[in-house]
């Protein structure tokens, strides 16, 4: 048992043991705040064998540190100051540090104060196993407490702090080691103070406090030279001249932070995320309030230094130099190759590169078309840089032959996988061994005298186009949170693991309080083929008074996950599952996911139930929420369920219950699409794997989609939106809901023109019905894919839903524009969304069965955890995305190998044109799901007011051939390694109605 200490504090030590802050009331007046601190003597150091200090078993650090630095023979700990984990994360994250840490309370909550993503980090690094770390209460600590002095800045405050724990440590370690001579001068291990902070570091050493730079502390050890690869740019002091030092500015200062805020505020700046062109490298975009389309930033200079992401503030310039964006592919890893890595210091080497973009710019500036113009500005000012860790692979180019193989430091450019992002200059040790690897990249600084941002080698992934390495990749690319479950994570898990069950039916059972007994009912699940993680059941009887009883019946996933523990934390963290093609990405442990909640057959299991009476005609008479146990009788793949509601010959109770649900359902979309409910397209691809051990794709072919597939989203869509109304109408302040937005109708002008000048075809988006109306009447009877293309296009005018919390918009924004309904969330998938376990928690607290959470009851709190929510869903999204596309490589490598052995030759495609450039075809075939590029690499006529390309007549093409905009082509396809992902990626070429091999 520790004993515990409390400091009865004599009137003299009053000061030092006080906080004195103004705080400012709601009505405007400012009142002086004393917070007291009650002091202890028991604050424990946290090192293995520490004779005064009471120590938890197994979570200490070793007695004599770590003993692998030349400099501190007798052991050592490291204490950093909050600048090195704000600046060296990478660092102190590394497996490779293996030096025992002690974080000081002081570091950890400025960590906190300043940065809520690298306090994360920070609080994820002390939890981890690889670390040896220690939390010490320092404020709290009679000898190590400091009161901020008069004139005293918090920071100066805090490192004093920091200097005094560090001394309190070292005296500690001196007085208290068990000697087992008695001696007092025995040697002991050293607390080493990291700061890069010369001042702070200069006031230690007059204290006696062993205090080093990270530089210095790295060059120590003994594999200091894969460790100096991890220090950033910007937080090290680096012993050798920055990259930029001394050079001509190529890019404008950003406007201090004041003139930012007030230019914004006064309208004349304006702010937005900013967007790069996938197409062209010297194009970008912001969108922002008070302009219909985005501000259009043409150039480098313009662009400033932005990167993919980032808030941004802009200037608008006078009309008369607004622009059109630019219809050509620029391709940065072509016009840049000659650039050189080191930014040499020739003006004449500097001004070529840029002379060799403005004649790009000049050339499309007198292509661009006037009647197109949209607003046109340059970047001031960054509010939030978006910089994290890339994905790259080293531009083997870079390296000087003189350098090809040496392991001397030099500087190299990593090249990252997404095109949206420029060139990292890193300086690094390794280059030779990491040719033909993906590393890990982190950008730290982008100084106004250099052409590329500079940054700092983080880790190797494996070699490029290995399937494990691109797993990873793609995780990391998208930033996909993909650790293993941690010990406390696991530990909220039932006791009994896989063998738990539910309960024998009982009043005293907890689990059995105020739940339903539908054990009974015929419900059955109809999921994609495998499903593991079956989240919602479904079942439908008939009435004695000719209604329709139907049910949703959905994973008490609520019942495991409680508010605020380490698995509910993580869960919000992840945000959602992910979906690869090979792999699922939990947000939940597996005995949750795929067990214990998930609705399998002939199981009980708890359910959360929403059960309406309908009439034959699928209108609600009304609806109910219990939490339940019910017993799945089925689980079918889409297809079974298909063939029992067609089959004639099966007429059993639960073929039955599927025929009335298809019957309702069809009614019920009937009923959204009269409201002006879209039915957009996404391309939707199936990978043939050869097995699920090898996960080698061997084909790919489009989705089937059948009626049970529309039985299942029309139910689940109808849950969604009963709950929603009723937990606003419950908790009209913090319920999670979700809306989508209409988008701005300026948003379709090109698609409407496309489709007028090319089909004679008339888009209405006035209003979604509308909208949905004229897309019905988009049909080509030649070809049935057409009108698929169309909506798929039409998709991508459109804004993304979002989660959002109902007390932070106005009413009249709840609406889903997409599903035409006012109001809607998601309920209905809680074991891979965790919005839908908030609204779960919400929807039992209204109907009484378990009270709410304080947390659910913060509107701040609900819109911090929506905002990692969204970006985790959106991310998610383009992660499974790009998995398709690598897999979908993979699949058409295979069947062109295949196709060569057969002596069939070529693989070939009917594709749609969807966009012309001057130099090129983006086309998509429909067939496969995926888009391409077809260059050209002669001069073609191009008319961008008529979205064609007319190739002139030659030897190969005995008269003038014209392609436009939703014309029908052939094409050959091919994989080939990008030079950006380094992965097999599709290349097309045309052969009807023209061989672009022989352009």
């Amino acid at each position: 048992m520790v004993s515990v200490t409390i400091r009865k504090r004599p009137l003299e030590d009053a000061v030092i043991t006080q906080r004195k802050f103004f705080k400012k009331t709601a009505r405007g007046k400012v009142i002086k705040v004393i917070r007291e601190r009650y002091l202890r003597d028991d604050v424990a150091c946290g090192i293995e064998g520490c004779r005064e200090c009471a120590l938890p078993s197994g979570s200490t650090l070793p007695m004599n540190g770590s003993l692998d630095h030349a400099s501190f023979p007798n052991g050592h700990f490291i204490l950093p100051d909050t600048n090195v984990f704000l600046g060296q994360m990478d660092l102190m994250e590394s497996p490779l540090l293996k030096s025992p840490i002690i974080l000081l309370q002081t570091v950890l909550e400025e960590v906190r104060h300043r940065s809520l993503p690298f306090y994360n980090r920070l609080k994820a690094l002390v939890k981890s196993d690889d670390k040896r770390s220690w939390v010490f209460y320092n404020e709290f600590r009679s000898e190590t407490a400091v009161v901020r002095e008069e004139n005293e800045t918090p920071n100066d405050r805090n490192d004093r702090g920091i200097r005094r724990g560090t001394g309190w440590y070292n005296l500690h370690l001196a007085a208290t080691r068990p000697f087992a001579d008695g001696s007092s001068n025995t040697p002991h291990p050293n607390v080493v103070m990291l700061t890069d902070d010369v001042a702070n570091r200069q006031k230690a050493q007059k204290d006696n406090i062993h205090s080093l730079s990270v530089r210095q502390y790295v060059e120590g050890l003994p594999n200091s030279a894969q460790l100096l690869d991890l220090l950033s740019a910007e937080g090290s002091e680096n012993i050798e001249p920055t990259l930029a030092s001394g050079r001509a500015a190529l890019y404008p200062d950003y406007l201090p932070t004041a003139t930012l805020a007030a230019g914004v505020k006064a309208g004349q700046l304006h702010q937005g995320h900013f967007n790069a062109n996938q197409y062209n490298y010297l194009e970008g975009s912001v969108q922002v309030e008070g302009f219909d389309k985005p501000i259009l930033l043409v150039g480098r200079e313009n662009m400033n230094r932005s990167v993919n992401g980032d808030i941004v503030v802009v200037e608008v310039f006078s009309k008369d130099q607004w622009k059109a964006p630019a219809e050509e592919v620029i391709d940065q890893e072509v016009a840049t190759r000659n650039d050189d890595v080191e930014d040499s210091d020739e003006e004449g080497e500097a001004r070529e590169v840029s002379t060799h973009e403005q004649n790009i710019l000049q050339q499309e500036e007198t292509a661009r078309i006037q009647s197109e113009r949209q607003p046109t500005g340059r970047v001031v000012g960054i509010i939030k840089r978006n910089w994290r860790a890339y994905v790259c692979h080293i531009d083997s180019t870079s390296l000087t032959s003189s350098n090809a193989t040496s392991l001397a430091q030099q500087t190299v450019f990593a090249t990252p996988v997404s095109r949206l992002l420029p060139r990292i200059r890193i300086r690094t040790r390794q280059a030779p061994t990491l040719i033909g690897q993906k590393i890990l990249v982190t950008i730290d600084k982008w100084d106004n005298t250099s052409r590329y941002p500079e940054g700092h080698f983080v880790r190797a992934l494996g070699k490029v186009e290995s399937k494990e390495a691109e797993q990873e990749s793609l995780l990391l690319e998208f930033d996909v949170p993909y650790r293993p479950f941690g010990k406390a994570i696991l530990d909220c898990l039932p006791t009994e693991g896989d063998k738990w069950i539910v309960p024998p039916k009982s009043d005293i059972s907890p689990e059995w309080r105020d739940r339903e007994d539908l054990r009974d009912l015929l419900i059955c699940s109809i999921d994609p083929p495998g499903c593991q993680d079956i989240d919602d059941a479904l079942h439908a009887r008939p009435l004695a008074n000719g209604n329709i009883e139907a049910g949703v019946h959905i994973a008490d996933v609520s019942h495991f996950v409680h508010s605020n523990n380490p698995m509910d934390d993580e869960a919000a963290a992840r945000g959602t599952t992910v979906y690869l093609v090979d792999k699922r990405i939990d947000m939940l442990p597996s005995l949750l996911g795929t067990n214990l909640c998930s609705l399998r057959p002939h199981v009980e299991r708890l359910a959360f139930s929403v059960i309406w009476e309908l009439t034959p005609a699928a209108e609600i008479v009304n609806v109910r929420f219990t939490k339940s146990v019910i017993a799945s009788k089925s689980a079918f793949t889409y297809e079974e369920a298909q063939i029992r509601n067609d089959d004639v010959h099966q007429q059993d109770e639960l073929t039955q219950s599927i025929r009335l649900l298809n019957t309702l359902a069809k009614q019920l979309r009937d009923a959204r699409m009269r409201a002006g409910a879209l039915n957009l397209a996404s391309p939707e691809v199936k990978i043939q794997l050869d097995s699920p051990e090898s996960s080698d794709p061997i084909d790919v072919e489009q989705k089937e989609m059948r009626e049970t597939n529309s039985l299942v989203e029309e139910f689940m869509l109808l849950a969604n939106i009963s709950v929603a109304k009723k937990i606003e109408e419950t908790y009209p302040q913090t319920s999670v809901l979700r809306r989508h937005l209409p988008p701005p109708k300026t948003n379709f002008e090109k698609l409407q023109d496309i489709l007028r000048k090319r089909r004679g075809m008339t888009l209405d988006v006035s209003s979604s019905g509308a909208l949905a109306a004229s897309l019905d009447k988009c049909n080509d009877p030649n070809e049935p894919a057409f009108n698929t293309l169309v909506r798929i296009m039409a998709t991508r005018c459109m804004l993304s839903a979002e989660y959002f919390c109902s007390g932070s918009v106005s009413r009249e924004t709840f609406a889903h524009y997409g599903l035409a309904s006012p109001i809607y969330t998601h309920f209905t998938s809680p074991i891979r969304r965790y919005a839908d376990v908030l609204v779960h928690r919400q929807l039992s607290a209204a109907i009484s069965h378990m009270p709410l959470h304080p947390s659910l009851h913060s509107k701040t709190h609900v819109e911090r955890v929506l905002i990692v929510v969204n970006r985790r869903h959106r991310m998610a999204q383009m992660a499974g995305r790009a998995s398709v596309e690598f897999y979908v490589g993979l699949a058409l490598k295979a069947r062109a190998e295949k196709a060569q052995k057969a002596g069939v030759g070529q693989v070939t495609e009917d594709a749609f044109v969807i966009r012309t450039f001057r130099n090129g075809l983006g086309v998509f075939v429909s067939k496969l799901g995926i888009e391409g590029l077809v260059m050209f690499k002669r001069d073609v006529q191009f008319d961008a007011e008529e979205y064609t390309v007319t190739v002139p007549a030659s030897a190969t093409n005995a008269k003038d051939v014209k392609i436009s905009v939703f014309d029908q082509v052939t094409v050959n396809i091919e994989v080939e390694k990008d030079k950006n992902t380094q992965r097999g990626k599709v290349k097309m070429t045309l052969i009807h109605p023209i061989d672009s091999r022989a352009l």
